[in-house]
């Protein structure tokens, strides 16, 4: 495309003036060297050695642009910051940012670029909500709660560009972050990204565009936090390959076959989902003054005795009052209590207590439409309202969430005992949702409205400073409204301290939940699948802790998740018999919500070991072990596991530079297969024959360096083939090819 040859020839441009000869400019490292210069032409660096400077300018001053910001997360509901790490500037793993399934594999998707995927580990999954079809979709999607904030001494702008294929198979993705202070308290910015996989499977093109803008403003009685995030989603869905064998036993086929020749079941076919994010946290803070405490090298200091007394500006009275012995150091007295009156001593707001507004609105609008790619006999029964099914369709559904929650805040730390702050809060969430009615026809769209008012009253506690101790517990309960009775309580802490030589990080969370489940489980309509249930609540508990040594490179992660009323969605197959032949037969498909009745516990345990032999040679592994007592309704891989075997060295010094492969691998266990018209993961029908994927290494090549300001890497993706490689259900791992990708920070 043209839009992508220009940005290439960008890249290549930059690339070209960072590798212009150090005569041609005073570059970064020679301005933070030079020292005194002199008349005649010469410069001496700090380690006093005299250097020439003819044939440049030295007239004008160098100035080093201040490279230093700080971000932060916010809690969504409080407004509370929590600090996070910028880490689009780290060079480590930079290969493996734009893979949709995740810095080391933990996800499994479909194969493209940007297509839907679910965690591996059962820990890291959460029930749906409103925004039902947002959920799988993280990998784009940015919600208030995961957007880094900027504080930032000099504009911090950073472009990223990743590439693979061919103009036929091609990904692309280019992502720019923007983040300027107006001034010491606010700042703004933007994030855009663009995506656009083509796909190495025909039917399976992704295109995804958003951006967000944001602000906030940090002052002593107010600050607020905006957001604002819009997204357009579009995947070509294609149902998966029609036979694995062409992946499993190509040998069986006449000729070598390439994978955009592979049919697939579906052509024609495609969800889409647009999604508007608007959110606002302000706050305005009640407190008070007190003096800032000073290093006694910044204390105003009292002046002599003469100086004083020039604060007399009758220098007759003052002659006479010098010579009072008496008089004299009752005025001079005087006269330093003037002048400290006169002293502006800095002063530091204390607050003490919060009132807080926040407002979130999100509006989903999902389209599943199709132009003639669906075969005879997909699904399991009769279109119900459009006769044109199996040509074209269109399926609209829209969901509309508007929540407001006021609250009061106890201030952490605003007396040395108060060790900890305290929220209140009452919400209010309004969400309004259209489904097609069943009275729609050929020439009419007719829809249905619901409409939910949900009242919620809720606190929680939370320590934040010091180095020692954090933690919090909060809890929210529902009211008023549909979900009345719903209860969410949650707890985490985290104990940090030293052992030896190593530093020792202990981490633990929990929650309970009783809640409702969420609309689309309760009602779905469209011209594929349909229903209106009846559904329990659903209790989760969620217990997991973790182990950090810092000196190791040692991490363990376990926990335990046990949930009563398991609410999910699951293929339901019906075979088709051929009138002509009885041994020869297919399935039709629906999906449907099934609630598992008693509990179902899952147990996880992860262990991640960083490794490094002479400083140069790095072996990190990262291996996860799961157990489901029910793996009909909650499969899950008994082991996932991702090496990285590689080596870091400099070139001149600057250059960093890393080689090495990674490998991606999990054990074969019945996934969850994929329902494009459901645009969800389903588990499979446990009443028929079933599919295993895994028990297949992935493994990538890759060189990655870094130089002051700018990352790359280029990497061969799958270079051990493509035999059973399988991410989900007849969705194959997409075969070798070659990636790479460029980021450059800006700090000007």
């Amino acid at each position: 495309m043209r839009h992508t040859s220009l940005i290439i020839a960008a890249i290549i441009a930059m690339l070209l003036t960072l590798a212009m000869p150090a005569g041609a400019q005073i570059g970064e490292y020679e301005a933070s060297q030079m020292g005194n210069t002199y008349g005649d032409g010469t410069v001496v660096d700090a380690n006093g050695q005299v250097r020439s400077t003819w044939g440049r300018d030295t007239s004008k001053v160098d100035r080093t642009v201040p490279t230093e910001f700080k971000q932060w997360r916010i809690d969504p509901l409080y407004g509370t910051r929590l600090p996070e790490q910028y880490n689009d500037t780290l060079p480590h793993l930079f290969q493996n940012f734009d893979y949709t399934e995740g810095l080391r594999g933990e996800y499994t998707i479909l194969g493209n670029l940007g297509s839907p995927r679910m965690p591996f580990n059962a820990l890291d999954r959460h029930e749906a909500d409103n925004m039902f079809f947002l959920k799988q979709y993280d990998f784009f999607h940015t919600e208030p709660g995961n957007h880094l904030f900027t504080n930032t001494k000099s504009p911090l702008t950073n472009l990223q560009y990743h590439k693979c294929g061919t103009q036929e198979t091609g990904q692309d993705r280019f992502r720019a972050y923007f983040a300027v202070n107006v001034n010491k308290r606010a700042g703004l910015g933007f994030k855009i990204d663009y995506l656009y996989g083509r796909g190495y499977y025909i039917n399976q093109s992704i295109s995804q565009f958003g951006g967000d803008i944001f602000g906030y403003y940090l002052g002593e009685r107010y600050d607020m936090h905006a957001f604002v995030g819009i997204e357009h989603m579009k995947s070509t869905e294609n149902g998966g390959i029609e036979d694995d064998a062409y992946i499993e036993n190509p040998e069986s086929f006449a000729r070598s076959i390439r994978s955009r020749d592979i049919p697939t079941n579906l052509t024609y076919v495609w969800n889409r989902n647009d999604a508007q994010t608007y959110y606002l946290n302000h706050r305005f803070n009640v407190g008070r003054y007190v003096d800032a405490e000073l290093p006694d090298s910044l204390k105003p200091k009292m002046p002599e005795d003469d100086d004083l007394w020039r604060l007399l500006r009758d220098d007759s009275l003052s002659f006479a009052i010098q010579k009072d012995t008496l008089r004299r150091p009752i005025v001079l007295d005087s006269l330093r209590q003037v002048w400290m009156s006169q002293q502006a001593i800095p002063q530091d707001f204390i607050p003490v207590m919060s009132f807080f507004h926040t407002f979130k609105m999100q509006k989903l609008i999902h389209v599943n439409y199709s132009q003639g790619g669906i075969p005879t006999n997909y699904f399991s029964h009769d279109p119900y309202y459009r006769s044109s099914y199996d040509i074209n369709f269109r399926d609209n559904t829209d969901a509309t969430s508007v929540r407001n929650n006021v609250g009061v805040q106890l201030r952490e730390g605003f007396k040395p005992w108060v060790k900890a702050g305290i929220n209140l809060f009452a919400a209010h969430e309004h969400c309004h949702y259209l489904l097609p009615s069943a009275e729609t026809n050929d020439t009419l769209d007719v829809f249905n409205t619901y409409k939910e008012n949900h009242i919620s009253v809720g606190g929680e506690i939370r320590k934040q400073q010091g180095r020692l101790l954090h933690y919090n517990a909060g809890a929210e309960f529902w009211a008023i409204g549909p979900k009345a009775g719903d209860l969410h309580i949650h707890g985490a802490a985290d104990l940090n301290f030293r052992l030896g030589r190593d530093t020792v990080h202990l981490q633990a969370k929990a929650y309970f939940k009783n809640i409702t489940p969420a609309f689309y489980y309760r009602h779905f309509h469209s011209q594929t699948h349909w229903w209106d249930n009846d559904l329990s609540n659903e209790t989760r508990t969620h217990i997991e802790g973790r182990i950090t040594l810092d000196r190791t490179g040692t991490s363990l992660r376990f926990g335990f998740q046990n949930i009563s009323n398991y609410t999910h969605l699951a293929v339901k197959l019906t075979k088709n018999v051929s009138e002509y032949d009885s041994e020869s037969y297919t399935f039709s498909r629906d999906v449907e919500v099934r609630q598992q009745s008693g509990s179902v516990q899952v147990m996880s345990a992860t262990l991640r070991q960083d490794l490094n032999f002479l400083k140069y040679i790095h072996f990190d592994n990262e291996v996860t072990w799961q157990h489901s007592s029910n793996n009909d309704v909650l499969p899950l891989p008994t082991i996932t596991l991702y090496s990285n075997l590689y080596v870091v060295f400099h070139v001149a010094k600057i250059l960093r530079c890393e080689l090495g492969a990674d490998m991606r691998f999990f054990t074969a266990y019945y996934a969850q297969d994929y329902a494009p018209f459901a645009n969800q993961y389903a588990v499979q029908d446990a009443n028929f024959d079933r599919i295993k994927v895994g028990n297949y290494p992935v493994i990538n090549a890759y060189a990655n360096f870094a130089l002051k300001r700018v990352r790359g890497y280029i990497t061969y993706t799958h270079l051990n083939g493509s035999r059973k490689a399988f991410w989900a259900p007849h969705h194959p791992v997409d075969p070798g090819g070659l990636h790479f990708g460029i980021s450059w920070n800006f700090y000007d």
